[in-house]
């Protein structure tokens, strides 16, 4: 091979490599700026979940030196474990009642503030506030003072001759408190609904009042299936929310009375952070996502027969 040959080989490789490093350029220039997002995930997400995962099939309890167990404390759980499903039963008795009356407030509120009035604005701003400061410990004293023997609830009641009690110290309506609380805090799910509510066009409303409709049947025929979506991803946010309630239940009632608040994730801080068993906590919390997962799954699975999606069906029920 003569020189000139040599160098044009050569001028061609460093053009085929430059074309290869150019393809490159911009796909490292964005992990370079997600970065920051990756670094927090696999340091504070991923890792630690595998991490658990492992811990969950070992005899971790940060007193002895760790010991593997296998599937021991899964098993133990299903099979050896009274306050495990006595705390799954009082988490889905939350659940089922807080998620649902949390959706319809949410939505009749987001009716009422989709209309055009004076001062809308600052209705907006005032009912969303509650959620903002979310499930805190201070909101947390305060309900637990509100609902007291000597609440403002009582003093209330007794104004027009009714006698209070002790709401939060009563088996019977101790779990019904903290269900109102998360209702009262329907502000994230009303401005998302709100969100919906404006993108549905109003020459639907329209049609529908030539037809005959009146506002009820508006509702029903219109502003539902136009929401569906909403209601889908509102239901869904909303049963991961409540299965994780942990502050209220911890701050109000710490369980009780008679374990009538005793939910799961209380139940699963307990064995990790009193009885510092942190395999059989992190097995505990792995059988909380599978709840959760099992639950998801089974919305999603009926959401085709009552989730409509305009775009992709031409407003027919999604197949």
């Amino acid at each position: 091979m003569d020189h000139s040959t040599a160098a044009a080989a050569n001028v061609a490789e460093r053009k085929k490599k430059r074309r290869f490093l150019s393809r490159w350029d911009a796909p490292i220039a964005g992990y370079m700026f997600i970065a920051p997002w990756l670094i927090g995930f696999f340091g504070l997400t991923a890792y630690p979940m595998f991490l658990s995962l492992y811990y969950s099939l070992t005899n971790y309890t940060l007193l002895e030196p760790i010991k593997w167990v296998g599937l021991k404390n899964y098993t133990r759980i299903f099979t050896d474990d009274t306050r495990f499903t006595e705390s799954v039963s009082v988490t889905f008795q939350y659940v089922l009642a807080s998620v649902p009356l949390k959706l319809i407030a949410a939505l009749l509120v987001a009716v009422v503030l989709n209309k055009a009035m004076k001062g809308i604005s600052f209705y907006r701003t005032a009912i969303y506030f509650p959620s903002l400061i979310g499930g805190s410990i201070a909101v947390s004293i305060l309900w637990r003072n509100i609902f007291g023997v000597d609440g403002i609830f009582n003093e209330i009641l007794s104004m027009f001759g009714i006698a209070g009690k002790g709401w939060i110290t009563s088996p019977d309506t101790a779990l019904g408190t903290l269900i109102l609380l998360t209702v009262w805090q329907f502000g994230s799910a009303m401005v998302i609904f709100l969100a919906g509510l404006k993108q549905i066009p109003n020459d639907l409303y329209e049609a529908s009042s030539v037809d005959g409709a009146n506002k009820r049947v508006q509702f029903f025929k219109v502003t539902l299936p136009m929401l569906s979506p909403i209601i889908y991803f509102n239901l869904i946010m909303g049963v991961i929310n409540s299965f994780q309630m942990f502050t209220s239940a911890f701050v109000i009632t710490n369980g009780g009375p008679m374990n009538s608040t005793y939910v799961y994730a209380l139940y699963l801080y307990e064995r990790a952070f009193s009885r510092y068993e942190l395999g059989y906590a992190s097995a505990l919390a792995w059988v909380m996502l599978i709840m959760i997962v099992i639950v998801a799954v089974i919305i999603a699975g009926t959401s085709k027969y009552w989730v409509f999606y305009e775009t992709e069906t031409g407003g027919k029920k999604r197949k």
